[in-house]
């Protein structure tokens, strides 16, 4: 079993910057990458960022690329997302994930264990 608990998300203007964490604990030696999700309102859970646990390679959606970064600190077994220059179309619950899988982040079916998620709101 993984355990991920994440932690960051709130109010903030358009425009502004958050930074989201994932820790992880557990049998996380069995995860090779790990992703963030988001889910708005009425809307299906969507990819958007992922990075590999041992190499750092990292992957966006595209309309994140260029304001979001995922990074990881091994030691501290913990994944963060900076955002920055938030919309309002990034209000969602956002969610951590993890994956033994070694294709396929972008698909939420291929992730074994789930944060609880972390509400962000963006005003404009």
């Amino acid at each position: 079993q993984v355990q991920l608990v994440e932690s960051g998300g709130g109010l903030v203007q358009a425009g502004g910057s958050l930074r989201l964490s994932c820790a992880a604990s557990g049998r996380t030696f069995s995860a090779y990458a790990m992703g963030w999700f988001r889910q708005a309102p009425g809307k299906e859970r969507e990819f958007v960022a992922a990075i590999i646990w041992s190499y750092g390679t990292s992957y966006y959606t595209d309309s994140v690329k260029g304001r979001f970064t995922i990074s990881r600190d091994n030691a501290k077994r913990t994944v963060y997302l900076q955002m920055n220059s938030l919309t309002p179309e990034d209000t969602a619950v956002y969610y951590c994930a993890t994956t033994g899988e070694r294709m396929g982040w972008t698909n939420a079916l291929k992730y074994d264990y789930w944060g609880q998620g972390t509400q962000v709101t963006v005003s404009p």
